[in-house]
């Protein structure tokens, strides 16, 4: 499916082909960090059909296994938008779910790194909710 999204200023614009069946979310501390939130949402994407304009800003972190990950985020807004393998060549993009305009169709089909969730995850059912802030 088509996909198309953008960063929170406007700076950020990409594009690109997902499966809705990839969705997935990250448990990891990084991720739990990086994001500001209790986990991260994403979506694959491969460089063969993934389209950006603007510039983003370039973090590499080494995550426990050793691996590096470029972390980009707009310079402007700081919006996270993806992560990808440093390497040069093809390569898939991690997409930020929150940054997609489609993002109420991916429903997150796994979930990685569980043994960091947060242990009020799965049990929000005692939360009040409020349809907007005033």
């Amino acid at each position: 499916m088509k996909i198309d999204g953008g960063c929170h200023c406007g700076f950020i614009a990409y594009e690109g082909e997902a499966d809705p069946a990839t969705a997935a979310i990250c448990h990891c501390t990084d991720c739990q960090k990086l994001s500001g939130s209790a986990f991260r949402t994403v979506l694959p994407v491969s460089s063969d059909t993934f389209r950006m304009s603007g510039e983003p800003t370039i973090y590499v972190k080494t995550g426990e296994s050793g691996n590096k990950r470029q972390q980009a985020f707009c310079p402007r807004c700081g919006s996270p938008i993806f992560s990808a393998s440093p390497d040069d060549g093809p390569k898939v993009y991690m997409i930020r779910a929150g940054t997609i305009r489609q993002r109420d169709q991916f429903v997150p089909k796994v979930q990685f790194w569980c043994r960091s969730k947060q242990g009020w995850i799965n049990d929000l059912s005692g939360a009040r909710e409020v349809e907007k802030q005033s």
